[in-house]
């Protein structure tokens, strides 16, 4: 077993999900292949998307997921078998979002299956990502009194 393989992937698609939710779209991108595939699906958007390329990825995700839009994202139990310079994974995962500008709230948690490659410079990139979903809600703020967003890092007046 490839140990240090299996800890780059790892190491990988956490930082996939930490400069995702931060919006570091230059390092973002920087864990896909060139020639990455993301399949998403989400209610919120109205149904299932087909992303091909790194640039229409990231692309999206700057134009969709802007300050209004706050996200958390947790994986857990990685299941990732290395063969050479490929590798495949599965992770759990549960995501938080916060629409701003439309006072929604969703929650949900699924599975991600991932291919991964070790290009040319060493580094290991995503090939492939997309999701399952096991649940996802959306509850209107406007239906909780009491919700208040205390902190929002890309709101004018928090840090």
């Amino acid at each position: 077993m490839d140990l240090e393989a299996l800890e780059a992937v790892r190491t990988l698609k956490y930082r996939y999900f930490r400069t995702l939710d931060l919006k570091r779209w230059d390092e973002f991108a920087d864990t896909l292949a060139v020639d990455a595939q993301g399949r998403y699906g989400t209610h919120a958007v109205g149904g299932p998307l087909a992303l091909d390329g790194r640039a229409a990825i990231v692309g999206f995700l700057r134009e969709n997921m802007g300050p209004a839009i706050v996200t958390a994202h947790v994986a857990n139990h990685p299941e990732i078998t290395v063969d050479g310079d490929t590798a495949a994974g599965s992770w759990s995962f549960e995501d938080t979002v916060i629409a701003t500008e439309y006072g929604v709230l969703i929650r949900g948690a699924g599975y991600y299956t991932d291919r991964y490659r070790r290009d040319p410079d060493g580094q290991w990139r995503i090939t492939s990502t997309g999701y399952e979903r096991i649940y996802e809600s959306s509850q209107s703020l406007a239906d909780t009194p009491s919700h208040q967003l205390l902190a929002n890092m890309w709101a004018s007046g928090d840090a």
